[in-house]
């Protein structure tokens, strides 16, 4: 037998108004799930304050000090009680909600950190004199004048003291202090024109564990800097930038190749006018432009801002701010889908300078028990000339069936100077060695031919459109009418790519025309997965993606097999071809289709530099 419910009783529940620290406690609840929660709130405060120098100092993981420094316009003594007043705030009027331009608009963060924690701000502006306030578990104490420089400190310790059963479900210091510094690096990539400083200050000592230096030069100077120094070299060095515009709607940033691909999604990074988000259709319209390069084992690297009227998108979602919703969702997908696989298509047969460091890598030189230099031989200088062991074998004594043999290839005229040489010998009946003006090519030419079939096959589909096969008797699939006419909004997409359904009364869906390439096809599966997928994402490539799938086999079966002996001619074609092809760095799932090393790195394996 249950237990009687508590809220079911005899007499009449009373209502009443609860008292400002209750409320203020209940909103830190959704404000200021964590410490990093708390430094994003500040440090956002701290950009809207227009700050070009931001060090944040933490202690315990942030549990028990956080304290965020800023040069910004900082604030006057009459200015400090207010801001520790809910719903008080100087970023907007109140008159538009929707027309929002900066970080911190809801007035909440800093009478909630003063509810939960142990809250102290000292300001001055450039005209006034310096004034600090204090507030601790909601008790607001008087304003004092305090001595400092222009700009802000905000300091808050034992964040939730006040609510001890929150500390109970925190994380690790370690744990925390990685939170925050997510938090940081997030912040920092949208604004290369700000200096951060994070420090961890625990017990006693002081370590700086993230700095980004304000960047200098036009806004992808500047941004393209700023990612090399957080998230690294490689991201740097591979990723595209991104420029383009629809309909007053501006997407900017860096994606990275096909061939950079990472095992989880942790270098994806969404900005919607300026402000950090994760949002499900921008992360759809992500993995949408990578479909038919990445595996589904695979998540794409970008650092991707989107610039639009702020009428046209609510932030006013969540008190956290990092959900938003579009007007239009449909323009914003479509741009980043569109932008992205431009920006693929110019990038041509490039594919990640970490395909050659992995191989690199993979390369292990001879062991010997020491160094012996020419120099070193007792021959005098002019030794005679290497004879290879009695009974060896060299290259012309091979069998002509060893898997070691070499094709050696005639010299084409200046192909050495095109990006991928000069086509020299096949191996193993597969793998083309191309000679360049600083090193070598090793090229997979399966996988290569295979993405180059694959792309002349997408190319016929878009000029001559999916052929539909219509079905004889057409299929009625019964579902909810919610369900239905989620369907029928996107069935105008859905026939494009041969997929042709009506509505047929109620929540049936007729089902009359189906890919041809296809086949048979089980209709009522398919539109499920779709429904799925729409509910999911708010839309659907599983038709497109099918197809593509398709074509992606007959790419295979069609292309040159391993085994086959290739003529120095065809071999030469297929690197040409290769280098005016889009995505030809990369096969049909996003492994490399060739590796290119540089002479430099040759020569170091072998001891000579």
């Amino acid at each position: 037998m249950s237990a009687p419910d508590p809220n079911i009783g005899d007499s009449r529940p009373v209502i009443r108004q609860l008292d400002d620290a209750a409320i203020n406690r209940i909103a830190a609840g959704e404000v200021v799930e964590r410490p990093a929660s708390a430094v994003k709130e500040l440090v956002e405060n701290a950009l809207d304050a227009k700050a070009t120098r931001i060090e944040i100092s933490i202690a315990d993981g942030g549990k028990t000090l956080i304290r965020v420094t800023d040069n910004g316009l900082g604030m006057t003594a009459n200015d400090l009680p207010l801001a520790l007043s809910r719903h008080a705030t100087s970023k907007i009027d109140g008159t538009d909600l929707l027309n929002i331009h900066s970080f911190g608009f809801r007035g909440e963060a800093l009478p909630s950190l003063g509810a939960v924690g142990r809250l102290t701000i000292r300001s001055r502006t450039a005209d006034g004199e310096g004034a600090e306030v204090t507030v601790a578990g909601g008790e607001h104490g008087a304003v004092r004048p305090a001595a400092l420089t222009i700009g802000t400190v905000v300091e808050l310790r034992d964040l939730f003291y006040a609510t001890p059963a929150r500390l109970k479900f925190l994380r690790t210091d370690r744990a925390e202090m990685q939170a925050i510094n997510d938090v940081i690096k997030r912040l920092a990539m949208a604004e290369p024109f700000v200096t951060f400083i994070l420090t961890d200050v625990s017990q006693g000592k002081s370590r700086v564990t993230f700095r980004a230096d304000a960047e200098t030069g036009d806004l992808f100077e500047g941004l393209h800097a700023r990612l090399r120094s957080v998230l690294g070299k490689d991201f740097a060095d591979n990723a595209l930038p991104i420029d383009v515009v629809r309909e007053d709607v501006h997407l900017t940033g860096y994606a990275a190749l096909p061939t950079y691909s990472r095992g989880s999604a942790v270098q994806q990074f969404l900005y919607v006018n300026g402000r950090p988000v994760r949002d499900k259709v921008l992360i759809g319209a992500l993995r949408g432009a990578y479909m038919d390069t990445l595996s589904r084992d695979r998540h794409p690297a970008a650092c991707l801002f989107i610039d639009l009227d702020p009428t046209r998108v609510d932030v006013n979602v969540h008190p956290a701010k990092s959900e938003v919703r579009f007007r239009d969702p449909g323009v914003v997908r479509g741009l980043i889908v569109s932008g992205l696989r431009a920006a693929l298509a110019a990038a041509g047969h490039r594919a990640s300078t970490t395909v050659a460091s992995a191989t690199l890598g993979a390369m292990q030189p001879e062991q010997t028990a020491g160094r012996v230099y020419q120099m070193d031989r007792p021959t005098g200088g002019s030794g005679p000339a290497y004879r290879p062991p009695e009974g060896a074998m060299g290259f012309a004594e091979m069998a002509p069936d060893m898997s070691g043999r070499v094709d050696v290839v005639e010299d084409a005229p200046r192909a050495e100077e095109r990006p991928l040489g000069a086509a020299r010998a096949q191996v193993h009946e597969n793998y083309i060695i191309a000679q360049t003006e600083n090193g070598i090519v090793i090229v997979d030419g399966h996988a290569a031919h295979e993405r180059l079939v694959y792309e002349k096959l997408k190319t016929q589909m878009a000029e001559n459109g999916v052929a539909a096969q219509a079905l004889l008797i057409p299929e009625i699939i019964e579902m909810s009418d919610g369900d239905a006419a989620q369907l029928l909004s996107v069935a105008d997409d859905l026939s494009r790519f041969g997929l042709t359904i009506e509505p047929f009364g109620g929540g049936a869906i007729a089902v009359r025309e189906t890919p041809a390439i296809l086949g048979e096809v089980n209709a009522e599966a398919m539109l499920r997965d779709i429904l799925d997928e729409l509910s999911d994402q708010g839309s659907s490539t599983l038709v497109q993606e099918k197809l593509e799938a398709i074509l992606s086999r007959v790419a295979c079966h069609g292309s040159i097999r391993t085994g086959r002996v290739m003529r120095g001619e065809e071999m030469n074609a297929l690197l040409r071809e290769m280098e005016t092809t889009p995505r030809s760095g990369q096969c049909n799932h996003g492994r490399p289709t060739y590796v290119e090393l540089k002479l430099t790195d040759i020569e170091r394996l072998f001891g000579r530099t």
